[in-house]
């Protein structure tokens, strides 16, 4: 619903420094503008009105003796219960936001307050009494929140952009981030590619007092599976869940509509919310497009449908803004797409229903069927496995059938699956490369791994991309390209009480080769015709690999391999021999070609020419 930035720490001219802080940010919150400052910290907001969309709850927010200050981005969906639980307890509420609860809350319960919060969020208050900041972020990490310490300053807020801005900041390019990056499409740890700045994990608080940083996990995933229910029930459950869950995330004070494709999640979401629009982008070819099958799904359900054919042209020329967007390079194409689906939707209402999340809940990807359709395969001894891996890497040309099933299932699970997408192995980035460490895949995902060292595979496989995938790819592009447009993304399938349910689910009632979501499908095949609910996921179709064929973006990648930024990080013969592969049809090279290619252009945006501009600035 907002953003939010601020510091702790003594500067000259801090008025003025905040103002340009929150103007990095100005998309996130066009509706209003709010600043505390005092001699210790100094806090700034912008906000998209959503709920009590009066001046009364602008932010900052104060409690009754203004000894603690609030900064709040997000929506806590229960705060009304919590509101009648705090004026019982004597607290006065001056407004009907629910950003007033956290304030009253904390009073009341302390650090304890996160414990009891349903929601999505990022926030910090201030206390002016004992100068402490307390920060929180939500349980998923749907809404981002980055902090960094430097220089005796504590910089927080929505966006890192910000930070920019404050004379204290050193703004130096991370460059141990670049390996990680290239094989994971993202920075998939609690560091960013801006050195000294970080990321507040998932169902995460923290406290700022003194100098001193402490930062205490109160939220951890239990996916254990024990539940006696019969199937019917469990579905009962689910199908109660969610409709009460959709029913708490259409709480606003203006209209509610949903995004839609053709697959499941977003059709539910759509029948479930009930809401009067819903939006649905696309590209010319067919195989690309989900937008005829949205809008027969729309007619179905009697919802209006807004539409967008995506043009190659403006989906690359917006490149470089959405970079600006994003904070940091996420090198999945579905990210632009988003941008201009949030831009079609934010024509028309200011918050959209999203089927973020059900994946890593409810067991969606295909991927994770791979545990279960090959058991046979596995029961090869695992030396033998480990020689015909050796032997399809080294001996078998690329792009050979089986070449790539061998290699996979020579590896133990935890030695070959990082998540939805392995972009750049640790060879090819250590070939790549000219000066950075190759990727440490392991060393990433080995501590998650341990956590749930005795469950199934499958199990596994959720909690990893709960923890890297989920929050670093997914929902981040979900938060920066709807804020970009200044539309609030709500997901109700990331929800606690959801997430309550979906961890009792046993094995066979989310993976039933080759079915995924087996009890989520079940539930929507109530509501929703069979052929929406069983179609197999699409993802975000993109024709990248098409376009980089073609003569005019073909040139505009051959020519970014070619700076001097390019240079500075990239073997870039190696680079340019990916890329004529790829026209030439011998290999599909499309994802490595890209992952580069978005990494330099953000790099252009924020490190080669100085500060970032806004678009909106740099349009003008």
């Amino acid at each position: 619903m907002c953003g939010f930035t601020g510091f702790v720490g003594n500067i000259d001219n801090k008025e003025q420094v905040l103002e340009n802080m929150m103007n990095t940010i100005v998309h996130r919150g066009p509706d209003s503008a709010g600043q505390f400052l005092d001699e210790d910290a100094a806090l700034g907001f912008r906000r998209l009105s959503i709920i009590d969309i009066s001046a009364v709850g602008d932010q900052p927010l104060y409690n009754e003796d203004r000894t603690k200050v609030l900064v709040f981005n997000g929506e806590i969906y229960n705060y009304q219960e919590l509101r009648e639980e705090l004026i019982a307890a004597g607290h006065t509420f001056t407004t009907h936001t629910d950003s007033e609860t956290l304030l009253h809350g904390y009073e009341e319960w302390g650090e304890q307050l996160v414990d009891r919060l349903r929601g999505m969020y990022g926030f910090v208050i201030w206390d002016r009494v004992e100068k402490k900041l307390f920060g929180a972020r939500d349980i998923f990490g749907i809404k981002p929140f980055y902090y960094a310490q430097m220089n005796g300053t504590f910089l927080f807020g929505s966006e890192i952009k910000s930070f920019v801005e404050h004379p204290k900041f050193d703004k130096v390019f991370n460059e141990d981030a670049l390996a990680d990056y290239l094989s994971f499409q993202f920075v998939p740890t609690n560091e960013t590619f801006f050195k000294g700045v970080f990321c507040l994990q998932p169902g995460h608080y923290f406290t700022y007092q003194n100098g001193t940083l402490s930062i205490s996990r109160y939220y951890e995933p239990d996916f254990h599976g024990k539940t006696d229910k019969p199937f019917e029930e469990i579905v009962d459950d689910v199908e109660r869940v969610m409709r009460e869950s959709v029913k708490m995330h259409k709480i606003s004070d203006v209209e509610v509509g949903s995004y839609l494709s053709s697959g499941v999640d977003s059709s539910y979401m759509a029948y479930l919310g009930e809401v009067d629009r819903t939006f649905t982008v696309g590209f010319g070819q067919e195989q690309y497009s989900e937008i005829k099958d949205a809008k027969e799904f729309a007619d179905s359900i009697g919802v209006k449908n807004d539409s967008k054919i995506i043009e190659p042209e403006e989906y690359w020329d917006s490149l470089s803004d959405i970079q600006y967007y994003m904070d940091e390079p996420v090198a999945d194409p579905a990210a632009i797409a988003l941008y201009f689906l949030s831009k079609e939707a934010a024509k028309k209402v200011k918050v959209v229903l999203s089927g973020e999340g059900s994946d890593e809940l409810f067991g969606g990807y295909q991927i994770y069927c791979e545990p279960i359709e090959y058991t046979g395969f596995n029961k090869i001894p695992r030396p033998i496995r480990k020689a015909l891996g050796v032997f399809a890497e080294n001996c078998l040309p690329r792009g050979m059938k089986g070449r790539s099933f061998l290699i996979r299932h020579s590896k133990t699970l935890e030695e070959r699956y990082i998540g939805n997408a392995y972009i750049f192995t640790e060879k090819e980035a250590g070939r790549l490369l000219k000066n950075s460490r190759r990727p440490d895949t392991m060393k990433v995902t080995a501590p998650i791994y341990e956590r749930v060292k005795d469950k199934d595979p499958v199990t596994k496989m959720q909690y990893l991309d709960m923890h890297l995938w989920l929050v670093h790819d997914i929902l981040m592009k979900g938060d920066k390209m709807g804020m970009a447009n200044s539309l609030e993304v709500r997901v109700p399938f990331l929800d606690k009480e959801v997430m309550e349910v979906a961890q009792s689910l046993p094995l066979k009632y989310k993976i039933d080769a080759p079915r995924t979501k087996v009890a989520l499908r079940a539930a929507a095949d109530r509501e929703i015709r069979s052929y929406t609910a069983e179609k197999k996921k699409l993802g975000f179709p993109i024709p990248i690999r098409v376009w980089l064929k073609e003569d005019q973006y073909y040139n505009r990648v051959r020519a970014m391999f070619e700076t001097k930024e390019a240079e500075q990080f990239f073997d870039t013969a190696y680079l340019k021999k990916l890329l004529e592969e790829h026209r030439a049809g011998k290999f599909d090279n499309s994802r490595k070609i890209w992952t580069v290619y978005i990494f330099l252009l953000w790099y252009e945006r924020f490190f080669a020419n100085g500060k970032p501009v806004h678009p909106a600035m740099s349009n003008k």
